[in-house]
Order: C-alpha cells, then sequence, then structure tokens
C-alpha cells in the first residue's frame, strides 16, 4: 500500500468516528422526580430531553403495579417534555424501570424527595436500567458517573480537548494549558450551578462551537500567523474559553438540580467526574497518536485533523447561531 493510499484511508476513518456522533442529537439526561407530599401521597414529574422536535420512546413503570394518574396537562420547555402523575402507592418499595433506556445512549437521573427533607438520587443508564427503589444509595454518588458521561458524550468538549492536546507540542506546556481549562469550566460551573451567575444557554452553545473554530483556525495557518495570545500565551486562551464551557456544562445540571442537603459533594462529584472524562479523551489520544506513529509508519498530518474540527464546528457554528435568533 502506498503512503498516499495509507494516508487517505486513515484519514477517512478518522472522519467518520468524528462526524458520527456529530450528526447525532446532543446525549441529555432524562429526569424522574418522585416527591412525598402531606399525608403520605406521592407526585412523579417525568422530564424528558427533546431534540428537534423528537423525544425518545422513554415510559417509566412502578412494580408491583403503581398506577401512574395525570396531574395537569403536559408542559414542553422547547428542551424537554414535563409530565406529571399522582401515585396510589408508596414508590420507596417498588422497582422502578425505564423502559426503552436499554436502547438509547441516554441516562436517567432519579431524585426521591421526602417530607423530612432528605433526598435519594439513582442514575439509570441503558445497562442498567432499573433499580429498587427500597434500596438507598448514597445521594450524590450518582453526579460522578454523570460527569464523566456528559464530557464523553459531549462531543463539543471532547473536540476542543482534541484541539488543545494537538495544539500544544510541550509536555509542561500541555499540563498548564489543560490546568487553565479545568480551573476556569470549574469556576462558572459553580457559579451557573449555585444559580450566582444566570446565561442564557443558546449563545453559549453558540460561542462553544466558535471556540472549536477558532481553534481549528489556528492550527490549519502557519504558527507565525497565528494570533498573539495562542502563540505566546495559549493557557490563557484556554482559560477564557474554559469560562464557557462549564456554563455549556452547567445546563444539564440546571435541568435535573442537585440535591440540596448534599449540594456540595453533588457538584464537586460532578466535576471531577468531566476530568476524569477529560483525563480519557488525553489518554486515548495520545495513545492512537503513538500507535499510529510507531506501528502504521504512517500519520495524519495534524491539518488534516484540523479541517475535520473546523468543518465540524462550523456547522455547528451556523446552527447555533440561527437557533439564537430563531
Amino acid at each position: 500500500m502506498k503512503p498516499s493510499q495509507s494516508m487517505t484511508r486513515s484519514l477517512v476513518l478518522i472522519l467518520w468516528l468524528v462526524t458520527l456522533p456529530a450528526f447525532a442529537h446532543e446525549v441529555r439526561p432524562a429526569y424522574l422526580q418522585l416527591a412525598e407530599q402531606a399525608g403520605g401521597k406521592w407526585t412523579l414529574l417525568w422530564k424528558q430531553p427533546v431534540t428537534e422536535g423528537r423525544q425518545l420512546p422513554l415510559a417509566p413503570v412502578l412494580d408491583p403495579a403503581c398506577e401512574l394518574q395525570p396531574s395537569g396537562a403536559e408542559e414542553f420547555t422547547g428542551s424537554a417534555r414535563l409530565s406529571r402523575f399522582t401515585l396510589n402507592c408508596n414508590p420507596e418499595a417498588a422497582v422502578l424501570t425505564i423502559q426503552g433506556l436499554s436502547a438509547t445512549l441516554t441516562d436517567v437521573m432519579v431524585r426521591i424527595d421526602r417530607n423530612d427533607g432528605s433526598t435519594t438520587n439513582h442514575l439509570l443508564r441503558p445497562e442498567r436500567p432499573s433499580v429498587d427503589l427500597s434500596d438507598p444509595t448514597p445521594a450524590a454518588s450518582a453526579y460522578l458517573w454523570l460527569g464523566i458521561e456528559h464530557l464523553l458524550f459531549g462531543i463539543d468538549h471532547v473536540l476542543f480537548v482534541i484541539g488543545l492536546v494537538l495544539f500544544i507540542p510541550g509536555r509542561m506546556d500541555l499540563i498548564k494549558t489543560i490546568t487553565a481549562f479545568t480551573l476556569a469550566h470549574s469556576v462558572t460551573l459553580a457559579l451557573s450551578v449555585l444559580q450566582i451567575v444566570s446565561v442564557p444557554q443558546a449563545p453559549v452553545e453558540a460561542i462553544i462551537a466558535l471556540s472549536i473554530l477558532f481553534l481549528a483556525r489556528e492550527l490549519v495557518i502557519k504558527p507565525e500567523r497565528r494570533s498573539v495570545l495562542t502563540k505566546s500565551r495559549p493557557w490563557i486562551m484556554a482559560l477564557l474559553f474554559g469560562l464557557l464551557h462549564g456554563l455549556g456544562f452547567a445546563s444539564v445540571l440546571s435541568e435535573i438540580g442537585l440535591p440540596r442537603d448534599q449540594l456540595a459533594a453533588s457538584l464537586f462529584l460532578f466535576n471531577v467526574g468531566i476530568e476524569v472524562g477529560q483525563l480519557i479523551i488525553i489518554a486515548v489520544l495520545v495513545a492512537l497518536l503513538w500507535i499510529q506513529t510507531k506501528l502504521m509508519q504512517s500519520r495524519v498530518p495534524q491539518v488534516a485533523y484540523s479541517w475535520i474540527m473546523g468543518c465540524i464546528a462550523g456547522m455547528w457554528t451556523l446552527d447555533r447561531v440561527v437557533a439564537v435568533f430563531a
């Protein structure tokens, strides 16, 4: 096989791997809240993500038979459908199953609020669509996995991290840049979740896409033509864009909320999960680049990765800017 053919095939494979999830909707968790009312009665709130007018075929079921009586009309928030029910049983003695979850890539955060102020959280996943509600787990533990999955399936955040790894050649400079990005998005994540800072989500998503496009552009052009900021102090660029990405991370927590009695622990574990997912992406990318260089005796030029990233980010930017003014 000629080197050019090897390079072409590698490029096609990378394009397929990167763009495949890019055309899928952003994976956001569904949310189910069970709330105890006066007199031992219970209500259920079911919040299901809606993307481009479509929703996943998911439905909560409580067993033994626990009838769900609709309570009021369904509501649409633009990104989710809200359904409310009253229950004729004590759900904490039942097994909750989310029908259809095993055929999806999303998760369901289940939250139980009791009259005494205590809260219990469960995270249901495609490989584990059921939970025995009589078997409580630590309220904050589910947020660690939620943070990991939100990073790994948040394709825009993944592309930005990949771009940083490709952009910074030196190990110490990369550590400094990734640390700046981490600190920045940790700050805005906390400020947003604690409702100290409130920013509309649509413009944030558009600027996040633009940040990836900017990074791709810097990767494509010659080093001497790059902006002063990225050329001399790339960690400042990562810091500024990290503030925006933190607002994007906060969107998932804004939708499902945090347990009041373990607010700090839940927020901390979610952020740790994001960092773990980020480190996974960096480790996998470094390993793939090493394998391609050492074992395949060829390497797709950095400019090829950059063009792929830039094309995807360009489409996202146009789509999200239109959504801002729609």
